[in-house]
């Protein structure tokens, strides 16, 4: 048998050195290389690095990104879980509305009713779930159903529901001086409670959709009392316009999912930026390690390959998908 050679051993500890050196400066470790893995960190280096052709100044390094399927996952959307949780909670605490509706299809998981009501049903039920009650209020609400709920068919925390791989990216991003924004459908103050313990996004930079509320300054209270009715549904083309009103700067990064078609327009927004920019659109392909689906008329995938933004298949492209 050859012997090792002094010369030998340094090559093994070199090959050892450069594998961990590799390991520990890959920023994305949960993607796997690839196509998609290989345009992130491209666009993020070429942006950030002084004196490079498409360098971008700091103050407009700004990213936007869903929530619901691009953050976390949305196969039942956690905030419609929400709604269950506090008509529970009603119920539990007044009964008599267990044989009223929107309550009563509910506790029954009567899914007829929402379909023949349609929106109306559903944002009824919202109503119902989310106003009457001041802000502080609310707050409390959400933090004890994050606390106390688990999901329903992955059956762990909703703290544990969040995209790894996503997680990854805006740290990456705010290490290279992005300013990283959520622009997404969920109400801002639900969104809120949560965002900067899970993604390490402040309440400021959440963009979402928005109940009518009502200051109040009274005995005892004073605070916004939470009204029926929404401000502004913050879907599709209201993503940008709320961008411009929030920030004030179109985003060089945008990622939405593919799923209902509510994203394209932050990311088209986002493509008429003058700086280099950058799209993303998470496409649900796997069935076994999250959820599969898609649109019936396929809107999002097919203005990807119209206006070549890269498509991340969770099922190639994520190494890992949920917190481990």
């Amino acid at each position: 048998m050859n012997s090792v050679t002094p010369k030998m051993l340094v090559n093994i500890y070199l090959l050892i050195f450069i594998s961990f050196r590799t390991l520990a400066q890959d920023p994305l470790p949960s993607w796997n290389d690839g196509p998609v893995k290989k345009s992130i960190i491209d666009f993020v280096v070429a942006v950030s690095t002084p004196g490079n052709i498409d360098f971008v100044p700091e103050a407009d390094r700004i990213a936007t990104f869903d929530n619901d399927g691009t953050l976390w996952t949305e196969k039942p959307l956690i905030q419609g879980l929400f709604a269950v949780y506090r008509v529970h909670r009603m119920v539990q605490h007044n009964p008599s509305l267990r044989d009223k509706q929107p309550y009563k299809a509910v506790m029954e998981s009567d899914r007829d009713y929402f379909e023949k009501a349609g929106m109306q049903g559903v944002m009824k039920l919202f109503d119902v779930t989310h106003a009457g009650m001041t802000s502080t209020e609310f707050e409390q609400e959400v933090k004890e159903f994050f606390r106390t709920v688990q999901h329903p068919t992955l059956h762990t925390s909703l703290y544990n529901v969040t995209y790894k791989p996503q997680i990854e990216l805006l740290k990456y991003l705010r290490a290279h001086g992005f300013k990283t924004f959520i622009c997404s459908g969920g109400t801002e103050d639900f969104m809120r409670v949560v965002t900067d313990s899970l993604y390490g996004i402040p309440p400021e930079q959440v963009i979402g959709s928005e109940m009518k509320m009502r200051y109040i300054d009274s005995a005892g209270i004073n605070d916004m009392m939470r009204l029926p009715g929404m401000k502004t549904l913050n879907d599709k083309q209201e993503k940008p316009i709320n961008i411009r009103y929030h920030i004030g700067k179109r985003p060089i990064l945008a990622c939405g999912n593919e799923g209902g078609a509510g994203d394209i327009y932050m990311l088209r927004y986002c493509q008429g930026n003058t700086y280099r920019n950058l799209q993303l659109l998470i496409n649900h392909d796997d069935a076994d390690r999250e959820f599969k689906y898609e649109e019936k008329d396929n809107t999002s995938l097919n203005m990807a390959k119209q206006f070549k933004w890269q498509v991340v298949s969770i099922k190639q492209d994520w190494k890992y998908i949920f917190p481990q």
